[in-house]
């Protein structure tokens, strides 16, 4: 489905310090098994970034289609990092862990996280978790613009209300007939019908 997907991961370093630490040494094989995961299922892994203060700037830069979180003990760090990366512009993000520690998952979710992965990096997985993750993510995305559009509308109607309010106190008008004056002007200057409203109001605002 999406072959094509620029995919950006979110990853502490790979090179493991202390080659005793247990811990260390899993979370950076489970993180290469990730990766080698992506590639096989033909996803394009454009960059494996740090959390850190320049996430930002460097996701603006890549534009990738999907982020990635892999993380564990700093997950909420790592989160946090993606979340005020991609505030500004959004994108689906997919986090993947070993923590069982699921307490911060609501908050995650919240934030803009599509999907919570916990123990979740079988190959065979990694494509239709990204699939759905995606479709929740442009769903969402609609959900928002149809709201953002029904709250644009209300607020137009509002502007439109008060000015034929003013037109019908002032001169004396019926309400379809201030209607179609405002509507006759918006035609005549070849403008949007709400912005004749506005503009109305504003100088009857400055007339007093």
């Amino acid at each position: 489905m999406n072959e094509a997907l620029r995919i950006v991961v979110v990853a502490p370093d790979l090179a493991v310090a202390d080659p005793d630490d247990e811990h260390a040494v899993e979370q950076a094989e489970r993180s290469r098994a990730l990766r080698i995961g992506l590639l096989e299922n033909n996803f394009n892994l454009v960059a494996t970034l740090p959390a850190d203060v320049f996430l930002s700037e460097r996701i603006a830069q890549l534009q990738p289609d999907l982020i990635i979180v892999d993380a564990e003990s700093e997950a909420r760090d790592a989160l946090e990092h993606v979340v005020m990366a991609t505030r500004d512009e959004r994108r689906p993000i997919v986090m993947f862990t070993n923590d069982e520690d699921t307490s911060h998952v609501k908050d995650a979710v919240a934030a803009g996280v599509s999907a919570y992965i916990v123990a979740g990096l079988a190959p065979q997985r990694i494509r239709p978790i990204l699939d759905v993750a995606m479709a929740r993510f442009q769903h969402e995305q609609a959900l928002r613009a149809e709201l953002a559009d029904a709250k644009t509308e209300l607020r137009d109607r509002k502007t439109i209300d008060r000015a034929k309010g003013l037109l019908m106190q002032r001169q004396g008008l019926t309400e379809q007939a201030a209607y179609e004056k405002l509507r006759k002007t918006a035609m005549d200057k070849g403008l949007k019908l709400v912005d004749v409203a506005q503009r109305m109001l504003d100088v009857m605002d400055l007339l007093g």
